[in-house]
């Protein structure tokens, strides 16, 4: 009962230390820097779950003094990687992991992206209201001490993060409901806009494009806009049949399509579409509500379109480095698994190699770290060269990388392989080794492609016999079962 109480004087104190602020970002910040304050722990953070993306975001992150911020590498994880902590909050569970080596063998992916966060030991409980609001909160090396007992604190203060997640939401929408007033102003960053009365199909040109306007010879009136009309479907037909690219006309136009647009647009702010303009190149359509009438049926909506050209240059490079070990242009461990998972889970068969460098610590202890990062970025570049378009090549971590061939099922053909890499490994020449030369130790599993099996199971029957070949001088390679 006291250590409740004293939880109890806690959260009351956060709560009103947060409320000292005005915005709903800014109190949540407050909200969980006061609890990593008194908790005592590295970093505390909540996620927010992207259904339609299957993916989970790093919105929130307090870390103590010294501690390097996540919060910008954590976008746009995988669910699947932490799969086994969804199914510990679909139970109404928390996950609660005293050492992270006691799930090294279970969980080799969680594993090594904590790992490489520097956590020890964590807490995470599940945030759940409706639909609304999906995602987790959690603390990372706390006082381990107590790890139940920080579980109980972090439920206790569940219910206030979703009040001032929900507080925010609503915050949100206000905003952009007020920006709608003023679409006039608002149509400044869109190429071109519609406000339409959904019930009537009569909509207002705000805004459009020189060359729509020489397509559609329009007219603006003296102050810059254009004349009201009926029939938005067959306008917007007519313009994204000539504007849009054929091989995605048919999703655009399903997309236009307003006959179904209140049941699209319920309970959500916008709806979105992305396709490709032969005169504007990568664009954005946007469906807004702005008003409904007296029996709550949709009245008005905005169209807008904006071009997002210098955007998708930017997704493409946070994608790329997302996937990406960027000391060595190859997989990181993360999107390769995920890679080989999607062969397995189509029953694909192939051989899975696990490699690493021998005696890799004794490269960078005699001619430096410099020199042993060029090794790995050779071995990385060889792997590549040896395998094909469709194999996997990824980065473990440190000197340990895998490859998963899919389709080669036959130990001839595999010996053979190892062969042609060990000799291209052989040809690798680092000037400041002088004449010491890089050995791998190499150990392999086949899939046949008859059982399901996870990356987890092939993983550690190709690191069994990854065992038996570092009992072996020089080049080895090692086939499990075989």
């Amino acid at each position: 009962m006291k250590t409740i109480i004293k939880y109890e004087l806690v959260i009351n104190e956060a709560l009103r230390s947060a409320l000292n602020y005005e915005t709903p970002d800014e109190q949540i910040e407050e909200f969980i820097r006061f609890f990593g304050n008194h908790i005592g722990s590295d970093r505390i953070y909540i996620f927010e779950d992207c259904e339609e993306r299957h993916a989970t975001d790093n919105t929130y992150e307090w870390c103590a003094e010294g501690i390097v911020p996540e919060i910008d590498e954590l976008q746009n994880v995988y669910m699947d990687v932490i799969d086994w902590w969804y199914k510990a909050f679909d139970k109404g569970e928390s996950i609660i992991v005293e050492d992270i080596e006691t799930i090294k063998d279970d969980h080799p992916i969680s594993y090594g992206m904590l790992k490489n966060q520097k956590v020890q030991n964590l807490v995470v409980c599940p945030i759940r209201y409706k639909d609304e609001i999906k995602g987790f909160f959690g603390v990372d090396n706390p006082p381990k001490s107590d790890e139940r007992g920080l579980t109980t604190f972090l439920d206790m203060i569940g219910t206030l993060l979703i009040s001032l997640l929900k507080l925010r939401n609503t915050f949100d929408r206000s905003n952009k409901e007020a920006k709608l007033s003023s679409y006039s102003s608002l149509s400044k960053i869109y190429i071109s806009m519609h406000y339409i009365n959904v019930q009537t199909q009569r909509h207002h040109i705000v805004k459009t494009t020189k060359e729509i306007i020489e397509y559609m010879g329009r007219r603006p009136q003296k102050d810059g806009e254009y004349e009201i009309e009926d029939d938005f479907s067959g306008h917007i037909k007519k313009v994204v049949s000539r504007f849009c690219v054929e091989s995605q006309l048919k999703e655009a136009l399903e997309f236009v399509d307003i006959s179904d647009i209140e049941e699209r647009l319920r309970g959500k702010n916008s709806i979105v579409h992305e396709f490709i303009g032969k005169v504007s190149g990568w664009c954005r359509d946007r469906f807004i509500p702005v008003d409904y009438d007296e029996n709550g049926r949709l009245l008005h909506v905005l169209y807008c379109v904006e071009g997002i050209a210098e955007e998708k240059k930017r997704e493409n490079r946070l994608l790329y480095m997302a996937q990406t070990d960027l000391m060595t242009g190859i997989c990181n461990r993360g999107s390769g698994e995920y890679k080989i998972e999607e062969f397995l889970k189509k029953k694909t068969g192939g051989l899975l190699c696990l490699l690493d460098c021998d005696k890799f610590k004794s490269i960078n202890d005699t001619f430096g770290h410099a020199v042993g990062d060029k090794v790995i970025i050779a071995v990385a570049e060889t792997l590549q060269k040896s395998c094909r378009g469709n194999d996997v090549v990824l980065r473990l971590g440190g000197d340990e990388f895998a490859v998963f061939i899919p389709g080669m099922l036959d130990k001839e053909l595999a010996q053979r392989f190892f062969e042609r890499l060990f000799e291209n490994i052989k040809q690798i020449d680092i000037a400041e080794m002088q004449e010491r030369r890089i050995v791998l130790s190499l150990g392999a599993c086949f899939y046949d492609g008859k059982d399901s099996i996870s990356f987890d199971q092939l993983y550690r029957r190709a690191d069994m016999a990854m065992y038996q070949s570092k009992k072996q001088e020089g080049y080895s390679a090692m086939i499990y079962g075989a």
